[in-house]
């Protein structure tokens, strides 16, 4: 009798725990925290603006993203360091007729 007693306020002592405080945060929440940050902190050393770094990274969170672009700057600003501004993405203007080239010539001028 004493055991199913005790098995039962085992139970309903138990059963008022939160599981997941026992284990922590998510790990994954945290990845995703230090993901944005870093993303934050690359815009800001490529020279771009915040609002473009939102713009380019809409999934990633704004308050995070926001964090690593301020401590990068603040960091730049304290070592006195230039971003470095970056070239990939950088959308290339089309060949016109008039330039001479032709669509479908190969590269080194070859047909």
């Amino acid at each position: 009798m004493s055991t199913k007693i005790l098995i039962v306020a085992l139970t309903l002592m138990l059963g008022g725990c939160d599981a997941a405080d026992l284990l922590g945060p998510d790990p994954r929440i945290a990845q995703r925290e230090a993901d944005a940050r870093a993303i934050g902190a690359a815009c800001r050393h490529a020279l771009r603006g915040i609002e473009d770094c939102y713009r380019l990274n809409e999934k990633a969170s704004k308050t995070a993203v926001f964090a690593g672009w301020k401590e990068m700057d603040e960091y730049m600003r304290e070592n006195k360091l230039e971003g470095q501004r970056t070239t990939v993405g950088e959308e290339r203007a089309p060949v016109s007729a008039d330039s001479g080239a032709s669509p479908k010539a190969a590269p080194g001028g070859r047909k």
